[in-house]
């Protein structure tokens, strides 16, 4: 995967990317030979990064966007926010005001009748249930074949195309009937040898970058200074442990035997790099060092490469802005695999 930004081309297939973030779905499908003509985002911490990195970005709510006026495209990518379909706290999916988001990408769909539309969303997203108690895959299909599209999802796991952790993701796409032949994912790449956590941190930054590194609280600093690389929570003496945590160590099975402030060690493939970035849910910690990741580490897990320049936002920001991200490497496979199959020159 060339990490060079790729000329625009006559030939190129034409993408319209939704809820871009800072941009990891769109410049791996860029990289792939796809144009990204119009991009979207409520978020405006995102717009210095998406714009440095991968072109304009119009920032606006999704709901009040004129959609006729968008410009005709091959494929919408569209990495829905996933908080409604997560496995995590409270699933409210279609419920929730997020959970309606998919319905005006496909009044999107509806309008411009693009050949092929990517979603992408979480594990939890394959038991979340509508409004009508039907899982959201069955949901999903249901709507894309009335409006002319066939349906194929995958979960996978991105470590399997090249990315350096462990995160499992539903991958969806939707073809238009017209064009439609049935769509094979990528094979996974079974070479992990670099994937390993200090197969990442152990190269040296990008010659002139800041050392970016969002500050741990008090309390967590105490706790993680009793746990060894690969360890975690458990491993800490209970006078060190706060009583909420205390409380859930002595009735685990109640609590489902959480594993907080997990450790990777060197060896490891990193966890799921998560938008919240807490060291308690998450394995943000460094192995040897008492500190959460670097902006350039996580997104380094996140396979963006290393010419990728986060800016224009706070440090907690580039956390959340690179949590959020589709990893560009897992991007680029699934775009790779779409332009072989259905926009060959």
């Amino acid at each position: 995967m060339d990490s060079k930004m790729k000329k625009n081309e006559k030939n190129n297939p034409k993408a319209i990317g939704l809820f871009s973030g800072c941009g990891g779905l769109d410049f791996g499908f860029h990289l792939a030979g796809f144009d990204i003509i119009y991009a979207n985002d409520i978020e405006r911490s995102v717009k210095e990064t998406y714009e440095t990195n991968v072109g304009p970005i119009e920032i606006k709510d999704i709901t009040t966007i004129n959609k006729r006026s968008l410009p005709a495209s091959d494929i919408v990518l569209a990495g829905i926010p996933c908080q409604p379909f997560s496995n995590a706290g409270k699933r409210q999916s279609v419920n929730d005001d997020r959970g309606t988001l998919f319905e005006h990408v496909l009044q999107i769909l509806k309008i411009k009748k693009p050949k092929i539309v990517l979603l992408e969303n979480v594990r939890g997203f394959l038991s979340a249930k509508d409004n009508e108690g039907r899982k959201m895959p069955e949901r999903m299909e249901y709507e894309l074949k009335k409006i002319g599209y066939a349906f194929y999802y995958k979960l996978v796991n991105a470590a399997d195309y090249g990315v350096p952790q462990n995160r499992h993701r539903v991958v969806m796409v939707g073809v238009r009937k017209d064009i439609d032949k049935g769509f094979v994912f990528p094979a996974p790449i079974h070479n992990k040898d670099e994937l390993t956590v200090g197969g990442v941190i152990n190269k040296k930054p990008p010659k002139g970058e800041k050392h970016e590194v969002w500050e741990l609280s008090p309390q967590s600093k105490k706790i993680i200074e009793h746990i060894p690389a690969g360890g975690s929570w458990k491993n800490v003496p209970e006078k060190h442990l706060p009583p909420r945590l205390i409380k859930i160590k002595n009735e685990m099975k109640k609590y489902r035997s959480p594993n907080f402030y997990r450790r990777f060690s060197f060896g490891e493939i990193m966890g799921t790099i998560t938008a919240a970035s807490t060291p308690e849910n998450s394995g943000i910690v460094h192995p040897t060092e008492n500190r959460r990741y670097s902006v350039r580490e996580i997104a380094r897990f996140q396979s963006f490469p290393d010419d990728f320049k986060f800016i224009g936002a706070s440090v907690s920001q580039k956390y959340k802005m690179i949590g959020n991200a589709v990893p560009v490497r897992l991007a680029f496979h699934i775009a790779k695999s779409i332009r072989e199959q259905y926009f060959k020159n």
